[in-house]
């Protein structure tokens, strides 16, 4: 492998839509990062299959992203693993209801500094050296943060920031990194979910104009595309959600 091959650091990326993500770019020639927070198995399993794959290709690295002095560490070992970092997946977010009259501030907390803050301490982090090597960051939002789902007003006023910050840095952060977004709809229905039964998930796919969820591949090749093959594309959030946000 070059020593100047590109590095891509994804956060919450030891299953699901980062996981995925992290195959997609990696097959694209990318070494990958793998960041986890507590699925340290997942991590190294999926690290061994894409070193099978290409040898010294991917490795993990473990931080809570509602720690500052972790995120800080993060952020200084991506950089240092391969000497440089190309590009900023912020996947990693927490999803819960919080309904209106019963918010407890530890959830507040755990999905403001996940979901929000987390992406602007790494970016304050990263910048400089996404800035070196022409880079690009892209954030993953979701159709809630315009259509907002019932019981979940703190859950989508993060992911409503972090699409106003992906705008405010594809200004402030060109012309030497590209930032954009990809917002999912009914894509992995979200693991120990209250209120999403099987009634509740028909209803909303009946919502969906082609009558189906996406997959986790979806979201991946989305976020690939604007990585890989998008030079000019820049402040853009790409709504990968079977049509849904066309719906009225």
């Amino acid at each position: 492998m070059s020593d100047h091959a590109h590095v891509a650091l994804i956060t919450g990326a030891a299953h699901r839509l980062g996981a995925a993500t992290a195959r997609s770019l990696h097959e694209r020639d990318y070494r990958v990062i793998i960041h986890y927070r507590t699925r340290e198995h997942d991590a190294r399993k999926l690290v061994e299959e894409l070193n099978e794959r290409r040898p010294g290709s991917a490795t993990a690295l473990q931080a809570d992203l509602t720690n500052p002095d972790e995120i800080n560490a993060l952020a200084r070992e991506a950089v240092d693993y391969w000497s440089r970092l190309d590009v900023l997946v912020n996947n990693a977010s927490v999803f819960f209801p919080t309904p209106t009259g019963s918010l407890r501030m530890d959830d507040w907390d755990n999905l403001v500094n996940t979901n929000f803050r987390a992406p602007v301490l790494l970016v304050e982090q990263l910048c400089e050296e996404l800035r070196l090597q022409s880079g690009c960051i892209v954030n993953l939002i979701d159709i809630y943060s315009e259509r907002p789902l019932e019981d979940h007003p703190v859950y989508a006023a993060t992911k409503a920031a972090l699409a106003s910050l992906t705008r405010s840095w594809a200004r402030d952060l060109a012309p030497a990194i590209r930032t954009n977004g990809v917002s999912p709809g009914a894509v992995l229905w979200p693991e120990d979910h209250p209120t999403l039964d099987e009634t509740y998930k028909q209803e909303l796919l009946k919502r969906v104009p082609l009558h189906r969820a996406g997959a986790a591949e979806d979201i991946a090749s989305a976020v690939t595309w604007l990585v890989c093959d998008a030079p000019y594309v820049n402040g853009q959030i790409i709504n990968v959600d079977g049509g849904r946000s066309v719906q009225m």
